[in-house]
């Protein structure tokens, strides 16, 4: 498939980097323009820096601006989707999906990235995976563009064979380690042992290398499902 335009649909602030830094070097490297679209402001996040940088009432602005930090690093364009974090799966899921799909159209992309319905590790991820593929599914077939999904439990691979899509992150993966620090309310502790330490820093990124260094898709199949 010619990629025209790459759409990655994912709920949280750091989500984009996590999960698709990979594809994003890629599609940089290409010439190819990716819009992320993200669910929420990851508001009701845990973490507030180390020190604290963030209350409960500042942290969405916080991460906003972290998200354009990141966005901005990564060399693509976001839009805000405007729902609250950790409440994606009690929104009505038909107008979720009604939302999406309206500004896929105006986007029109030849490729949507998200989670695997059931097989995200948070009830968001699950909640905008199943929106955003619902969203292509009600697209004229002509104009559907083809969808990859990440399955990021630990069974996964059991449930659903092997992934379909393979993105080797580990050359350029000083890239997508610097993307996910730009979320600093969310890395600064990790940021700060980094600095402090060579040695963990060593060793920390080979054991993130080993976690995060391959992006792993499947191709949604419409006709099955």
């Amino acid at each position: 498939m010619e990629k025209k335009h790459i759409v990655v649909s994912y709920p949280h602030p750091d989500d984009e980097s996590f999960g698709a830094a990979g594809l994003i070097y890629e599609s940089n490297e290409n010439d190819i323009p990716v819009t992320y679209l993200c669910g929420t402001l990851g508001e009701m996040g845990r973490s507030m820096g180390t020190p604290p940088i963030a209350t409960r009432e500042s942290l969405a602005e916080i991460r906003k601006e972290e998200l354009q930090e990141a966005c901005d690093y990564l060399g693509i364009n976001y839009q805000l989707l405007g729902y609250r974090d950790k409440s994606m799966e009690f929104e009505n899921k038909s107008k979720m999906a009604e939302h999406i799909k309206s500004v896929l159209e105006e986007i029109q992309p030849s490729l949507v990235v998200t989670h695997y319905p059931g097989h995200g590790v948070h009830p968001d991820h699950n909640a905008q995976g199943a929106a955003t593929i619902e969203a292509v599914r009600l697209m004229d077939s002509d104009k559907r563009p083809e969808v990859w999904a990440a399955a990021i439990t630990n069974n996964y691979v059991e449930e659903l064979g092997e992934p379909d899509i393979v993105i080797d992150v580990e050359n350029n993966f000083e890239f997508k380690l610097n993307a996910i620090l730009k979320h600093r309310s969310q890395a600064e502790a990790l940021l700060k042992q980094m600095k402090a330490d060579e040695e963990f820093q060593t060793t920390y990124t080979k054991d993130f290398k080993e976690r995060l260094g391959k992006e792993k898709f499947y191709i949604w199949d419409f006709k099955d499902k």
